[in-house]
């Protein structure tokens, strides 16, 4: 009997060590490893809980704050430190993230955003639409800084350009403001990476966006995207606030 099966032991040896039974543990191997990239990145991913409210100072972040966590209205002043709480997703009550509104002052944005960069999930910039072509360069300027941050670029978080005080006859479109702030970012992709003391000497990219091409936000690695709002509503204090392309989004991100 068993010299009957010898031969057919032999066969299936021959068989396990062949080209075939190669190939089925190499996509094996491929394919776990696969899994266990995608796990380190989605377990980063859910470690990241915070949406930060960037931008100038009285663009409108700290309304916009108060607004999406109690809905009512309330007056606001220049904020010199961070405020955090967390936010609900209304169509489900067991997801939240944590919303952070950070200091839009020259002197303190960049320190609030070095520490808590790292945990943003998403980023929220706040522009004031009525005073924009004002300052457009400013913003320019400091949307430049958030978007060539090294942690920033790595983590990639999604990233909304809250067009705000849209109640306000003067206010300039998301449209504008999108192609407004292409513009001032390319301007700024040309003079910075011509600088004898440009980014690259600090380890930080020297280019935004694809090199030989006029600078736009779908070459960034984030998805950007741009919602019309108003913080404080057309009614004023006694009305309710224009933020449902912001909510929506926010159930996005979450």
């Amino acid at each position: 009997m068993a010299g009957g099966l010898e031969p057919h032991l032999e066969a299936l040896r021959r068989e396990l060590h062949g080209p075939a039974v190669l190939s089925v543990l190499v996509a094996l191997i491929a394919v776990a490893i696969t899994f266990l990239i995608w796990r380190f990145v989605q377990g980063r991913r859910s470690s990241r809980k915070a949406v930060l409210l960037l931008g100038l100072c009285d663009a409108g972040k700290t309304l916009l704050f108060a607004r999406l966590l109690s809905g009512r209205y309330r007056d606001t002043q220049t904020s010199i430190t961070d405020s955090s709480a967390v936010y609900r997703i209304s169509q489900d009550k067991s997801t939240s993230v944590t919303l952070i509104d950070l200091p839009g002052h020259e002197s303190l944005r960049l320190q609030f955003l070095e520490r808590f960069k790292a945990a943003a999930r998403a980023i929220v910039f706040v522009v004031d639409s009525v005073a924009f072509q004002r300052e457009v360069k400013d913003v320019a300027e400091f949307l430049y800084q958030v978007l060539v941050d090294s942690t920033v670029l790595r983590n990639a978080p999604a990233l909304l350009i809250a067009c705000n005080k849209q109640d306000v006859t003067m206010a300039k479109s998301a449209k504008l403001i999108q192609q407004q702030l292409e513009k001032e970012l390319n301007t700024l992709r040309v003079t910075r990476s011509a600088a004898p003391t440009s980014l690259e000497a600090t380890g930080g990219p020297a280019q935004l966006g694809k090199k030989g091409k006029d600078f736009d936000f779908s070459q960034l690695p984030m998805k950007v995207e741009f919602v019309e709002c108003s913080a404080r509503g057309s009614k004023g204090e006694e009305g309710e606030a224009d933020l449902e392309g912001l909510e929506k989004w926010l159930v996005k991100v979450a």
